[in-house]
């Protein structure tokens, strides 16, 4: 299930999944995930929207739990509970309670990546 959602405190609709999904994820604004974001990423090294500095910053926070070779909406079926930060080639996305929180609907997109958030 997909709904719209964008966290971006002007409306854009710009490179900016990683601030809105943790945003979401984490119950903060979007300016606050966006230092924490910033912070760690410079703390690192690196740019904020880097792949290397976004699995970083969720790898200390949460657990990384193991995929297959899945789509978004089947890691919804399979995890219809819970808080999920979910990466794919060049996006990532929140999954709140088997709904995929997003600027648009990503559920046939293949996973990379997930972690638990809750």
């Amino acid at each position: 299930m997909y709904k719209y959602m964008n966290m971006n405190p002007n409306g854009s609709n710009i490179e900016d999944c990683t601030v809105r999904a943790i945003s979401v994820a984490e119950r903060i604004t979007w300016d606050e995930a966006y230092d924490e974001l910033s912070a760690s990423a410079r703390d690192m090294g690196l740019m904020m929207n880097s792949v290397e500095a976004i699995e970083e910053y969720l790898d200390e926070r949460y657990e990384r739990i193991p995929v297959r070779v899945e789509t978004v909406g089947e890691f919804i079926d399979m995890h219809p509970y819970g808080t999920y930060l979910i990466t794919m080639n060049g996006h990532i996305t929140v999954l709140k309670n088997g709904i995929n929180y997003d600027t648009f609907n990503s559920s046939d997109r293949i996973i990379w990546s997930a972690w638990k958030v809750m």
